[in-house]
């Protein structure tokens, strides 16, 4: 009797667990940079965290981010500058185009 008492505690905690963490709701950023051989890197800044995005052919793109806002930092290759994109808002379950970034020289 004891052990079916503690098997029903766990089951209801895994469960509360599982229905808690289903309502999370993400979001995500994508963009392109022109032109596409200038980028050399792409970084999302949330207060100490850095992610880094993988590039293809210019395009990015940040999967499962809270709401909240963010700052996008382009690394650029020489002679292109470096870009700063600040205040970036990530909605409830909606993903943000920043559309095509053009790098200036």
């Amino acid at each position: 009797m004891k052990k079916l008492g503690v098997f029903l505690t766990a089951l209801m905690l895994s469960t509360v667990f599982f229905l808690a963490f289903s309502f999370i709701k993400v979001g995500g950023i994508v963009g392109r940079v022109s032109p596409a051989d200038a980028v050399a890197d792409v970084s999302l800044v949330a207060g100490t965290d850095t992610l880094k995005a993988q590039i293809s052919q210019g395009a990015f793109t940040f999967t499962n981010l809270k709401e909240g806002v963010y700052t996008i930092l382009i690394k650029a290759n020489a002679p292109y500058k470096d870009t700063l994109i600040e205040k970036v808002a990530v909605k409830d379950s909606a993903t943000t185009d920043l559309g095509e970034i053009k790098l200036q020289q």
